[in-house]
């Protein structure tokens, strides 16, 4: 791939997806391309981006899919998990008592996996939430991975990746060489093809928002952007899940560290009393 076409190709992903390709990159790009090259049996990588470029609709989508990171695992780091199951579960408990209700944002969900732990950590405590009505949405931007989410099979490699088998046995069901989600899993979770470039207010208000190992890809501008739109989806209350490696220090003032080294933020409303966020430890 010639120089100008990576650059075409860069700007192209850049402004339908926010991903941040540089010059060091161009393996990698052609690379995930290329299977989709051979599919569609075309001459090269150029190609396909150049009909991208067009206007075809479909090979856009297909250039999207296939450029999306899908390196994911169930409860992935851990410790979130951990502290969204004895910290904020517990304080959603007490503080929505009156109102039953509760929603949790997975974006960037991929093939499905961190939006699954989320409604696995919920399910093991649901006997606390009798006749609540809860709700997880899992977004994507990659239609060919919330395809994949939606049907809750994952392989042997899949479930070992961070599934703990006491869980696995409790929500799976072995099948041939391959591991199904039980429904009561599957069915707690929305999942939609959305891009965070996109306005983000039709998926409504969440009590928290898992955007992990998500902005990493993105550059400090679009990073602000996507941001600001998740501050817009969080209850005042409300909690954000980074990755351990990302930070919103000297990105985004809306939102301030409850405990940055395992990535958990707080929404900060500089117009609004502060108020006691559902990612602190309190006594109950």
């Amino acid at each position: 791939m010639s120089p100008e076409d990576f650059e075409a190709a860069a700007r192209f992903v850049k402004d339908r997806s926010g991903l941040v390709l540089t010059r060091d990159k161009t393996y990698l790009l052609e690379n995930r391309l290329m299977p989709v090259v051979r599919e569609l049996r075309l001459k090269s990588a150029s190609e396909l981006i150049g009909a991208a470029i067009a206007g075809d609709m479909t090979l856009q989508t297909a250039v999207i899919d296939a450029m999306m990171a899908k390196d994911t695992a169930f409860f992935r780091d851990w410790k979130p998990f951990v502290h969204f199951r004895t910290v904020v579960l517990p304080n959603i408990r007490v503080s929505r008592g009156m109102k039953g209700r509760f929603r949790i944002l997975s974006a960037g969900v991929s093939t499905g996996q961190e939006a699954h732990s989320v409604a696995m950590t919920i399910r093991d405590v649901l006997p606390s939430f009798p006749g609540w009505e809860i709700e997880v949405v899992g977004i994507d931007i990659a239609a060919s991975a919330i395809a994949s989410a939606t049907k809750g099979v994952y392989s042997q490699f899949d479930v070992q990746r961070g599934l703990p088998i006491r869980t696995l046995l409790h929500y799976f069901t072995k099948q041939d060489d391959a591991w199904i989600l039980n429904a009561g899993v599957r069915d707690m979770v929305k999942l939609q093809t959305w891009n965070l470039l996109d306005d983000l207010f039709p998926l409504g208000r969440f009590n928290a928002i898992f955007c992990r190992n998500v902005l990493v890809y993105l550059d400090l501008k679009t990073k602000l952007d996507v941001l600001q739109k998740l501050a817009r989806l969080l209850v005042d209350d409300g909690v954000l899940y980074l990755g351990t490696n990302e930070t919103v220090t000297g990105v985004s003032s809306n939102f301030r560290a409850v405990d940055p080294e395992l990535g958990i933020y707080a929404v900060h409303r500089a117009d609004r009393p502060s108020s006691l966020s559902l990612a602190a430890k309190v006594d109950i």
